[in-house]
């Protein structure tokens, strides 16, 4: 059972998160939290996250799942604008999720969710840590999407790369230390990443977020960051593209 009152803008940043790796997810509700793990479909990339109660208006919920139509779910908050109040709230004898913005009320059937798993989280340990604001991320992606369709991130002790090369041209983007919020790395680190899988994560992150990045050679790259206003955090881990000799 969930009962739930929360801005639109927070809803929206949730299923913005999320949609970028999957089309439909399950949300494990709890009486304190919602969380999700979700991995795409070609197992290239995968999404944590968790959002607090205090993210919420009101919230109060039994242990249950949600299966939810992202798609459908962004029907709704195109109703809606920023500081809108939406309402949830679990119909289970219907097995729908009915959702109230303003005047309208949609009656959501909830996605059957027992083909969804709770894919492991690896635990990684990645000797490279930079944090950064999204925008330079956003900066770096919009260069790179018109010359390659991947990006390569390299870190060493004085900064962090973004690079791409194409057959006939290159770009990069270069933030020496002292424009990191944080740096962290001992030795000089690269992976090479899909471009349209990185760029869509980047583009789900806040503007002005910082970012937490952690890397090593063609290791996963894991993104961390928070939202909510602090009150929900979000792990992306995107597979590196090998290189080859």
């Amino acid at each position: 059972m969930l009962h739930a009152k929360v801005r639109s803008e927070t809803l929206k940043g949730i299923v913005d998160v999320v949609s970028t790796l999957v089309d439909e997810a399950k949300f494990n509700v709890a009486a304190d939290r919602l969380t999700l793990k979700a991995v795409d479909p070609a197992h290239v990339a995968m999404v944590n996250l968790t959002v607090q109660k205090s993210a919420f208006e009101e919230y109060s919920a039994d242990e249950t799942e949600l299966g939810i139509d992202l798609d459908k779910m962004k029907e709704v908050l195109r109703l809606s604008k920023a500081g809108d109040p939406i309402y949830l709230e679990q119909d289970e004898e219907h097995n729908r999720l009915v959702i109230s913005v303003g005047n309208i009320t949609r009656r959501m059937n909830l996605v059957d969710t027992t083909g969804m798993s709770d894919p492991k989280v690896p635990n990684l340990s990645l000797p490279a840590k930079i944090a950064v604001n999204s925008d330079e991320l956003q900066k770096g992606i919009k260069a790179a999407e018109s010359v390659s369709d991947h990006i390569a991130l390299t870190a060493s002790s004085d900064g962090f790369e973004m690079f791409s090369e194409g057959e006939t041209d290159s770009v990069s983007l270069k933030l020496p230390k002292d424009l990191l919020v944080s740096l962290e790395c001992k030795e000089k680190v690269r992976s090479l990443f899909p471009l349209d899988y990185f760029s869509n994560m980047v583009k789900a992150i806040p503007p002005g977020t910082v970012v937490t990045l952690s890397i090593g050679n063609d290791f996963p790259v894991k993104l961390e960051f928070t939202m909510a206003d602090g009150k929900g955090t979000v792990d992306y881990l995107l597979a590196p593209r090998i290189e080859s000799d």
